[in-house]
């Protein structure tokens, strides 16, 4: 386990504590905030900026991506550090000073700390205004608005998490599925540990009872409900009503807005925050092996259109790449990160380094050929 006092990494292949890059910085080119300071890092030049935030999140965590998703499209100056949810970061007790109910993301902006989904996106929204930074949330008086925030509740309403979970836990309900089978096994056995090493913390630091035991309670009722196969054909079954209404409004906006040449998002001509949502979890259900089941069989033309638009925008490309590497984009950085907590021998070390840049480089040209 990392020390209690380190920070997450930034998010890179090699990630690196903020600590282990300012830690030898003169003390008069550094300043922090309390809030910065309660992370336990130290800002670089460029984080002073008072428009910059730090935001911590996990790259396949599913508020993560709309948060990351929202910040490339409004362009705001952020520098995200990884906490790896495999790697049991977010369990760890210089994260839960943070936020204690151990979830990402979390954004830090000068001396403001916010760790709920929904109070990040309104904070970003009304923080971030001008002519530098596009309006993803209409005004209150606007017709649009009523429209976005009703897709935008609808769409955040779905049990991803049950989604996920119960598709990996039961493969033979997806098709193309882009997870490895040998997840089933691994995600039983990840969730079974961490019940196990959550009752360890919470002996360690039994200031943290109540945060841990709670967490604990959540996960036992989380591997009961995502493993019972008819509960998840029951939710998979109310997912497909979700998206007949959005195939709806998406055949009612083409008609209403037919002398757009470039094609319309979800609420109109402009692009909001429903459509982040909608985006964010098209792509999820696609990596999921649901993308034929609900949109692939041409049972719903408009959503298939708009997931193909959708995936061309710089943002979505920058922030979610395509999706045939989404699981190898998640993979190298833990492994690396793992080799940097426990490093191994010298030869150990190179040996590894070469065999994850082998295959790292393979894969890349395996899929570039089969999909690109």
């Amino acid at each position: 386990m990392a020390s209690q006092n380190s920070p997450a990494s930034n998010c890179s292949w090699w990630p690196i504590s903020a600590t282990e890059i300012d830690g030898k910085a003169n003390e008069d080119e550094q300043s922090s905030t309390p809030a910065q300071e309660l992370a336990g890092f130290l800002p670089d030049k460029s984080e002073k900026d008072g428009d910059s935030i730090v935001l911590y999140h996990w790259t396949q965590s599913f508020s993560s991506q709309k948060v990351r998703l929202l910040i490339a499209e409004k362009g705001v100056p952020c520098d995200e550090r990884d906490v790896s949810l495999p790697l049991t970061e977010h369990k760890e007790p210089w994260f839960m000073r943070l936020n204690l109910g151990e979830e990402v993301p979390v954004v830090i902006h000068g001396d403001n700390i916010i760790s709920d989904y929904n109070q990040i996106i309104d904070y970003l929204e009304k923080t971030f205004v001008g002519e530098n930074y596009p309006r993803l949330i209409p005004e209150t008086g606007n017709i649009i608005y009523p429209r976005m925030q009703h897709f935008k509740d609808l769409l955040d309403s779905l049990p991803m998490d049950a989604y996920t979970h119960g598709c990996i836990l039961h493969p033979e309900l997806t098709t193309e599925s882009m997870i490895p089978k040998y997840a089933t096994a691994e995600i039983r056995r990840h969730l079974v540990n961490t019940a196990s090493e959550l009752l360890k913390l919470d002996q360690e630091q039994p200031q943290l009872t109540e945060p841990y035991l709670s967490k604990q309670k959540k996960l036992m009722a989380k591997i009961l409900d995502h493993d019972d196969v008819n509960n998840l054909m029951k939710i998979l079954g109310e997912l497909g009503k979700v998206l007949d209404q959005v195939e709806a409004e998406l055949e009612q906006r083409k008609h209403k807005l037919t002398d757009q040449k470039t094609g319309t998002w979800l609420c109109g001509s402009d692009f909001t925050l429903a459509d982040i949502s909608l985006g964010a979890t098209l792509h999820r259900l696609k990596f999921l092996g649901l993308a034929k089941k609900y949109w692939g069989n041409t049972d719903r033309p408009n959503l298939q259109a708009y997931f193909e638009r959708v995936q061309k925008r710089p943002a979505f490309r920058k922030v979610l790449g395509d999706i045939h590497t989404t699981l190898l984009s998640a993979v190298l950085p833990n492994a690396f990160r793992l080799v940097k907590r426990k490093p191994p021998s010298f030869f150990g070390a190179s040996f590894l380094m070469g065999t994850l840049g082998g295959m790292g480089y393979f894969a890349y040209w395996y899929l570039k050929k089969k999909y690109m």
